[in-house]
Formats: structure tokens, C-alpha cells, sequence
């Protein structure tokens, strides 16, 4: 169910993480505190508070990407030192271009390298969640149509993205967006976090939202001005300079400030 017509903004009350996961072939969402999970009746976007008196611990369930998004909306360019690192001016508007559903995975699940490709890039990035139907929002209003950010690797093909002078076939391989490890409702500022990349334990990218092109409430804004966003939308905001190459049997580790760690391994494509 979408929260149109029947939400209200996620009030101080509220503030929490919001897991989904799977036990024993159930999947449910519930509220993280600390290692204990309090499952909720339905999804985070009918409401924070209807927990089922039913509880289980983390290390007892696995999980899955925090939310289910209908699309994934991301930016490129969003940062001055990636753009540099390109040799491309700033976007005078936001770059956007889209992920497909399909291509989400959650931590720890295996990033595929897909066999037509021979260079496969990480990108760390600020994932905003989308809370209820947004569509036209004023830049002020943001906060009222977001339930919380997550981590994101806009992983990407680079020779095939090269190849095809567009994002689509490159960015959009299943298993491309990995998310999570849950969403956190307490970000008093997205533009004011530490955005990092670790390939094998090495740090690779270390940015910091504040040196976006674009906010997350300018992106809100813009983005709802030109589609839908939905309950479980993401907005993947851009990615900090320091991308590069992902192998089979690396390990990937995408950290956000305030939320934490997203790791996945890459392997190679299983024919």
C-alpha cells in the first residue's frame, strides 16, 4: 500500500532503522534496535508504529535490500571532483538517468560481472528512500516525502557505458544496484556526509555530500517535477571521485556516514 493521501511526515518520534529481511522463506520489514528486530504488521509506508509484538534477533535472519523500489533514479556528475576526474564541465541541471528494479540486490549477495563486459566499476554512493507518492514537491517540503537513506553501489559496466555513448545497457546488468544494509530515519543533514569506497579492505573513494552539485532536496524537487516517485523509490545521488575496477572474488565495501557499511563480493558471470 502507498502512502498517498494517508501520510504524514516522519515525525522526531519516529526516528528509527528500518530492516527488511527473510526468515525461514518469510520476508517482513521491521525496526532494528541494536541486534533485536520488532517485525512490523505490513511495510514501513503504512506506518512505523504497527509492530506485531513479534520480535527475533539479527544474527537468526538474513538481510535483504532495505526497500523494494518500482525504479532507481540516479545522478551523474553530481560531484565536483568526479566530474573533474571525467574532464566534464558541471551540469548547469541534474544528470539523471535510471536503474531498473531488477537490478537490486542486498548485502552480501554477489555481484555479478557480466560476461560481455571487461571493466566493472563501483561507485559508493547516498541512497535517499522515497516515503510516499511524491510528485511536484517544493524543495523545502522534501523531508515530508522521505523515510530514510541507505547505501548504494551505482555499480557500472565503463567500457560498455564508453561503447554505447549512454547509461542504459551499463548500468543496468541484474545485480547493478546493490542497497543497504537498512534504512536510517535520523540524518539530520544528507548534505553533510562521509561517502566512502573500500575495494579489499583498501579505501578507494572518500567524498562527502556536501560537495555535491546538487542537494537532496533540490533532487527531490526535480525529480518529482518530471515523474511519479513512488514508495520504496530510490535516489541514487551521485558518486565522489575515486572509482575504479572490480574483479571476481573481490570484495566491495560502499559507507555512508550515519549509516553504515554495504558489502557485497563480485563474481564471475555463471554460464
Amino acid at each position: 500500500m502507498g502512502m498517498a493521501g494517508t501520510a504524514r511526515p516522519i515525525s522526531e518520534s519516529l526516528i528509527m532503522r528500518i530492516v527488511r529481511f527473510e526468515f525461514h522463506g518469510r520476508t517482513a520489514y521491521g525496526i532494528l534496535e541494536g541486534e533485536k528486530i520488532a517485525v512490523l504488521w505490513g511495510t514501513p509506508y503504512d506506518g512505523l508504529e504497527n509492530t506485531s509484538g513479534e520480535g527475533m534477533s539479527l544474527p537468526e535472519v538474513k538481510l535483504l535490500a532495505p526497500c523494494e523500489p518500482t525504479k532507481i533514479v540516479a545522478l551523474g556528475l553530481n560531484y565536483r571532483d568526479h566530474a573533474a576526474e571525467f574532464g566534464h564541465p558541471l551540469p548547469e541541471e541534474p544528470l539523471i538517468f535510471m536503474k531498473p528494479s531488477t537490478a537490486v540486490i542486498g548485502p552480501d549477495e554477489d555481484i555479478i560481472y557480466p560476461a560481455m563486459s571487461r571493466q566493472v566499476d563501483y561507485e559508493a554512493e547516498l541512497a535517499v528512500v522515497i516515503g510516499r507518492t511524491c510528485r511536484f514537491v517544493q524543495a523545502e517540503d522534501f523531508r515530508d516525502y522521505v523515510l530514510g537513506y541507505t547505501c548504494i553501489n551505482d555499480v557500472t559496466a565503463r567500457d560498455l557505458q564508453r561503447k554505447d555513448g549512454q547509461f542504459t545497457r551499463s548500468k543496468s546488468f541484474d545485480t547493478f544496484a546493490p542497497l543497504g544494509p537498512w534504512i536510517e530515519t535520523a540524518i539530520p543533514d544528507p548534505d553533510n556526509l562521509a561517502v566512502e569506497a573500500y575495494l579489499n579492505g583498501e579505501r578507494r573513494q572518500h567524498g562527502n555530500t556536501r560537495d555535491m552539485v546538487f542537494g537532496v532536496a533540490t533532487l527531490v524537487s526535480f525529480i518529482s517535477r518530471i515523474m511519479t516517485l513512488m514508495p520504496g523509490d530510490v535516489i541514487a545521488t551521485g558518486t565522489p571521485a575515486g572509482i575504479g575496477p572490480m574483479a571476481p572474488g573481490d570484495v566491495v565495501d560502499v559507507f555512508v556516514d550515519g549509516i553504515g557499511h554495504l558489502f557485497n563480493n563480485v563474481a564471475p558471470y555463471d554460464t
